[in-house]
């Protein structure tokens, strides 16, 4: 399996704040350090152009992304301080998020580092989501002819709201968000497939109930491609989770959406999402899973061929 990563993955942010941008590449180290890729299965995007961010976000937005034109308002809503290396960083990792699709497409499965922005509007960002990764590789695969359907298997902590309103309406795109339902964002946007968990949810919960609807999100998208937003907030301990999923559920769900998604011969492109451990170490130890689980799947895959 192929996974994108770039260094501009991680910018600088002021101290003290609590996004983990330091996971990014923790978790690259993490996977090389293991065996789980080699430095020839990683590969570079170049930052996306204008054009193509606007096939999902309003000039307006662009614009003032492009100027230093965010209000203060705007950027608290954000919850990142505005900078040329955010910009840069938001272009990349969503490049990030395409090229994995592209790359999904071509060989079954593959992931970007990064990615799964999924607070992004149209016309704003939110919850530390600037662009949003996987509207913009729908849009674009959508205009080159390479898929007509996607289906959007959004496993973070908080509800893929962005991405929710951006496709509303759109029967070409089947949204699925399982979540914790008294959770950010306050105000939820209607998923196609909304599974609202309650606060403290362990792994038997979870699982049962991703067993259940996952294989309906299948059934009804008819997806030619899977986009699968892996956040680790739903871990136990974790600083704005909720949730209660032991480091055993994680992996549980990882390979359950891994075998299942695969199982239909869905090309499925990985992101990461969030995750807020005590230690940006433990979240990109977390983030590895979803890479092992791949992996495992890939390996029983080829072992069991003729």
């Amino acid at each position: 399996m192929k996974a994108v990563y770039h260094e501009g993955y991680q910018s600088a942010l002021p101290v003290g704040h609590p996004f983990p941008m330091s996971k990014y590449p923790l978790l690259r180290a993490i996977l090389l350090a293991e065996g789980l890729l080699g430095e020839a299965q990683i590969v570079e995007p170049e930052a996306l152009d204008l054009a193509t961010l606007s096939l999902v976000h309003s000039p307006e937005y662009l614009q003032k992304l492009a100027s230093n034109g965010l209000s203060s308002q705007e950027q608290r809503l954000l919850g990142l301080p505005w900078s040329d290396a955010l910009w840069w960083r938001s272009r990349l990792t969503c490049a990030g998020t395409l090229l994995a699709a592209r790359l999904a497409l071509a060989d079954g499965m593959a992931a970007n580092l990064a990615g799964g922005t999924h607070h992004a509007f149209e016309d704003h960002g939110e919850g530390f989501c600037v662009i949003n990764d996987i509207a913009v590789a729908v849009r674009k695969l959508q205009a080159e002819g390479l898929i007509e359907r996607a289906l959007v298997v959004d496993l973070d902590v908080h509800q893929g709201n962005g991405t929710a309103a951006i496709f509303a309406g759109d029967d070409r795109v089947f949204t699925f968000s399982m979540h914790c339902e008294r959770n950010y964002p306050l105000r939820k946007m209607r998923s196609c497939l909304d599974v609202a968990l309650p606060s403290g949810a362990r792994d038997a919960e979870y699982l049962t109930e991703l067993a259940l609807h996952l294989p309906l999100a299948l059934d009804y998208a008819h997806a030619d491609i899977a986009f699968y937003l892996a956040g680790v907030d739903v871990a136990a301990g974790d600083r704005f989770g909720k949730l209660e999923l032991s480091d055993d559920g994680v992996r549980a769900r990882d390979a359950y959406v891994v075998e299942t998604v695969r199982s239909r011969s869905v090309p499925l492109a990985i992101v990461l999402g969030g995750g807020y451990a005590p230690t940006r170490e433990r979240t990109a130890r977390l983030h590895a899973e979803v890479f092992r689980a791949a992996l495992e799947y890939e390996h029983h895959q080829s072992s069991s061929r003729p």
